[in-house]
């Protein structure tokens, strides 16, 4: 049952951080990215806190310094540079390819969990991590790029392929500190007030680009659709995002965390089609499908370790 939980609270939680690569299609149309993650997570802060300010506030109080670390770490690579990567690369490549492109998120987080956590690699995780690459080489090789290629095309997709790395190092490290028996102050921290630390020191780091010509005057002129997707940014992808992922990485291996990871691509690209209406190439379909393939062969592994 455990189990059970962990997964539909993984499916939950990258679903709809598959929603960022649509919002943040939608924002940087009118804003920059140096404005987008301090003012959408500004807004989660001032409407959250009269739940979770004063008790993160005193949380943060009794917390040690090794577990501070781990929060910044958390903060820096979960959403300041995933964001940074990922609102940079949308503005030079289509959403559709940025959207398949976080799908590499399952083999990052695999090889880093072989690398960083020790876990076993079996033949499955191997397999998953050769689909992946075959996906990003398809996707990168589609006639539409080969027919409007340019040097801006090919860095979108090597920023997102960094965002999707951010991501992958956030959930080794959320991952590894939860393993620690001896982290019990950590452990003992709720998901609410934990994605509410996190959402500080991350708006904190945010605004540190700020004070180099952020075009916080930009605010002024961009409408409600605008306002309303800073909202859901805030709200949604960071905060319930945010707290369904901490709930299923407590109950779940690295392996399923990443597997479940792959929903961000497939959330993304359905979005895409359906509100953006951008097109989609068969070179683009046989890599996002080799992505996908990726996830469930990392999957498996998993279920093969729970079998032994």
């Amino acid at each position: 049952m455990k189990n059970i939980y962990g997964k539909i609270y993984l499916m939950l939680g990258f679903s709809l951080a598959g929603t960022s690569v649509v919002t943040g299609s939608v924002l940087t149309e009118r804003l920059s990215g140096r404005v987008i993650t301090p003012i959408s997570l500004g807004i989660m802060l001032i409407c959250l806190f009269p739940f979770y300010g004063v008790r993160s506030i005193r949380t943060a109080a009794r917390l040690k310094k090794r577990d501070l670390a781990v929060f910044t770490l958390q903060a820096g690579f979960g959403i300041v540079l995933f964001r940074l990567f990922l609102l940079t690369g949308v503005g030079l490549t289509s959403t559709v390819e940025a959207g398949i492109l976080t799908g590499t998120t399952p083999a990052i987080t695999s090889i880093l969990a072989f690398l960083v956590l020790k876990e076993t690699c079996h033949i499955w995780t191997v397999l998953g991590i050769t689909s992946s690459v075959l996906g990003i080489i398809l996707i990168q090789n589609s006639p539409q790029n080969l027919a409007a290629f340019s040097f801006n095309h090919v860095a979108g997709n090597l920023m997102v392929l960094c965002a999707a790395a951010s991501e992958s190092t956030f959930n080794i490290i959320s991952r590894k500190y939860r393993e620690e028996g001896n982290d019990t102050e950590l452990r003992s921290v709720p998901p609410m007030i934990q994605m509410y630390l996190v959402s500080l020191i991350a708006f904190l780091l945010s605004l540190i680009p700020g004070f180099y010509k952020m075009p916080v005057a930009s605010l002024s002129v961009i409408g409600w659709k605008e306002w309303l997707a800073l909202g859901w940014y805030g709200l949604v992808v960071t905060a319930l995002a945010f707290i369904f992922f901490f709930e299923g990485v407590r109950r779940s291996d690295a392996y399923t965390t990443a597997a479940f990871s792959g929903m961000i691509p497939l959330t993304s690209m359905l979005l895409s089609l359906y509100f953006l209406k951008e097109p989609i190439g068969l070179n683009q379909w046989a890599g996002g499908s080799f992505i996908i393939l990726s996830m469930l062969l990392i999957g498996r592994q998993s279920q093969k370790r729970r079998q032994l």
